[in-house]
């Protein structure tokens, strides 16, 4: 048998449906193809990305809309290259499909919410997010799930739709740079200057945080208590994703510098006053 004839030898026939060899390879080739191109563009778009900012990740949500149309296309296009039309395939379908959509309107919102996080852009890879109250760093974004990684370590995969019909915090939409604060409460004998310096000084000299201009920690006097004078801490970081552990480290800090220099941190109190005492009876 002849290498032509080879191609052209039937694997199998369904009435007037019959499947070549050509056609297998063809199809075959296709979705190859499809694959190598979109690894090309997958390195074309790093390669770029590294040159303008490294930290940037536009580029994968570029690159995961190019992969879906990309397959889309190229599945399309091997269909047809096994002469079957994609066209008499969805009309014979389109039953099935009316049944598919009500049953799968969940997915197909999540598949839409994909798209709109992907052209949006609002949350992207390594954003550090807030969703129902839990702290997470996004890790994957998908077309229809997300991975987001919580600060115990633990991979959780998220509906697209609920980062576009919920409310979610951001912490790293506009800036890396976000505003942490440490409250804390002294004694009415303690001295409000020295506690600002020895709060000063415990947060300039923390590796995780911000003494640049314009991202300087600064003390506020917050009010008079029942029991204390409070303060707040603020201070700008980088590590939002790992933030209480630089507010623990923090206050162990605070803690032994107000120790060594003499100002104490109360407990609350209520003092009682008696003003008489009744007479015992005889």
């Amino acid at each position: 048998m002849s290498f032509s004839e080879l191609l052209n030898s039937v694997i199998f026939r369904i009435n007037d449906y019959e499947l070549t060899v050509y056609e297998l390879l063809a199809a075959i080739a296709v979705l190859v193809i499809t694959r190598i191109a979109l690894y090309i563009v997958r390195l074309f778009l790093r390669r770029a990305a590294r040159k303008v900012d490294p930290a940037d990740s536009r580029h994968h949500s570029i690159y995961l809309l190019i992969k879906y149309f990309g397959w889309t296309i190229g599945i399309i296009l091997a269909i047809n290259t096994l002469g079957v039309s994609v066209g008499i395939l969805l009309a014979s379908s389109a039953a099935l499909f009316v049944g598919l959509g009500f049953g799968l309107q969940t997915t197909f919102q999540d598949l839409i919410s994909g798209i709109i996080i992907l052209v949006e852009h609002n949350i992207k890879i390594n954003d550090v997010v807030e969703v129902d109250g839990l702290v997470a760093q996004v890790r994957e974004i998908g077309l229809r799930t997300s991975k987001i990684e919580t600060r115990d370590d633990i991979t959780m995969i998220v509906p697209n739709r609920k980062f576009v019909d919920n409310n979610i915090i951001n912490w790293s939409h506009s800036r890396r740079d976000t505003r942490f604060h440490i409250d804390l409460g002294v004694s009415y004998k303690s001295d409000p200057e020295k506690v600002r310096e020895v709060l000063m000084d415990c947060a300039s000299n923390h590796e995780n945080i911000l003494t640049k201009k314009g991202r300087m920690p600064f003390v506020r006097f917050c009010e008079y208590g029942n029991s204390s004078i409070n303060f707040s801490l603020f201070f700008f970081s980088q590590n939002a994703f790992r933030i209480e552990h630089t507010k623990s480290e923090l206050r162990f800090k605070i803690f032994k510098k107000l120790k060594e220099a003499g100002i104490e941190i109360p407990y609350p109190q209520n003092d009682v006053y008696i003003k008489s005492m009744p007479k015992p009876e005889k």
